[in-house]
């Protein structure tokens, strides 16, 4: 199993077949996700995503590629054809339709419809229908379009349906996504620490992105694809109260940092990103042990997807969570990173593995 994010994209680049059905990559800039040996024109380094199954690229909204047919991996005979089918109807419905209506479409029950679906893309046809109006909503807000239009053509019935819904998904007020974060104040400042360099980000409601690694540059570049339109100020010194606050629990002075966070989240991701608050300092579970916790045990791919995309990892450590066979799966900032958070958490804890209090 490929663990190295370097090693999947040399991969990608030279179109490697070999590594087909070993992981998939998604372009965030189109929510298309592909094979390593993809045909397509490669996209730049930044907006690429890696998943270690189909299911996982299509639970996180991304949509099979028509050139590679990422799906026909993933989905075994006799219904790759119709899940295929299903997926294309969804990706492109103006109104999301209902089991009973996809049912009677297909010639099955809507609940058998449902299971095979959901068995081999992660998530129910509705909450994938749902992923892919927000997503066209997002490609129109990118694209320019006032924030009416954006939702309207996208195929909501509403405003209020978005707003109630996935506004809070696109990361920032949706005028402010339309211009790439043009209006946002965000300062940010970094400092050497135990792991690494550290960068504190934040607008005046909060923290917004917190960054681990070896070089500044890398790391402001991180924060300005996050808001590439936003004002930045310079290592703000106003901000020396915040960075200290994680050097301290770096340091293993402190349990866990408790700082204000102005971080956008879906529903279920900010169930999970509360829930990984609470797990004990020292204290690892399994993506699914996180997903049973929070009474969706099938949700273990998008519990995997909602650490992924923490843009404040350490305030919310993700990096408690691990793979089913015990091994620590992925981390944004390096699998050692990761390793040192856990074994200082503990030390300073002064315990080993123990169970999560309610």
């Amino acid at each position: 199993m490929l663990t190295e994010t370097l090693d999947r994209w040399s991969i990608v680049q030279a179109r490697d077949g070999r590594y087909d059905g070993q992981f998939y990559y998604g372009v965030t800039s189109t929510h298309i996700f592909c094979r390593p040996s993809c045909p397509s024109r490669r996209p730049t380094r930044e907006r690429v995503a890696f998943f270690d199954d189909a299911a996982a690229a299509a639970a996180a909204g991304f949509r099979p590629c028509r050139r590679c047919h990422p799906l026909d991996d993933a989905i075994p005979q006799p219904h790759r054809d119709l899940i295929a089918e299903i997926c294309r109807e969804l990706t492109e419905a103006t109104t999301i339709p209902s089991l009973a209506e996809l049912g009677a479409r297909y010639a099955m029950s809507p609940y058998h419809l449902q299971r095979i679906f959901t068995r081999a893309v992660g998530i129910s046809p509705h909450q994938f229908a749902a992923r892919q109006r927000r997503e066209r909503a997002r490609e129109q807000l990118r694209a320019g379009a006032d924030v009416t239009t954006a939702i309207f053509d996208a195929g909501y019935q509403t405003s209020s349906t978005f707003y109630a819904h996935d506004a809070a998904a696109l990361g920032m007020a949706p005028a402010h996504f339309r211009r790439g974060g043009e209006g946002v104040q965000v300062r940010y400042a970094t400092a050497p620490s135990a792991l690494g360099l550290l960068l504190v980000a934040a607008t005046e409601r909060g923290v917004c992105f917190v960054a681990l690694g070896d070089d500044a540059a890398d790391l402001l570049r991180g924060l300005r694809t996050d808001y590439p339109a936003a004002i930045t100020a310079d290592q703000d010194v106003a901000l020396s109260s915040h960075v200290q606050v994680m050097l301290d629990y770096l340091a293993g002075h402190i349990p866990h940092p408790d700082l204000p966070l102005d971080v956008r989240a879906t529903a279920f991701q900010e169930q999970v990103w509360q829930f990984l608050r609470r797990i004990p300092p020292g204290t690892t579970l399994a993506y699914h042990e996180v997903a049973a916790e929070l009474g969706q045990p099938s949700a273990t791919r998008a519990v995997a997807h909602a650490c992924a995309t923490n843009p404040v990892s350490l305030v919310i450590p993700c990096h408690r969570v691990r793979r089913t066979d015990g091994t620590l799966g992925g981390y944004r900032w390096g699998l050692g990173r990761k390793a040192t958070l856990i074994a200082a958490e503990r030390l300073a804890a002064g315990s080993e593995e123990r169970q999560i209090t309610p």
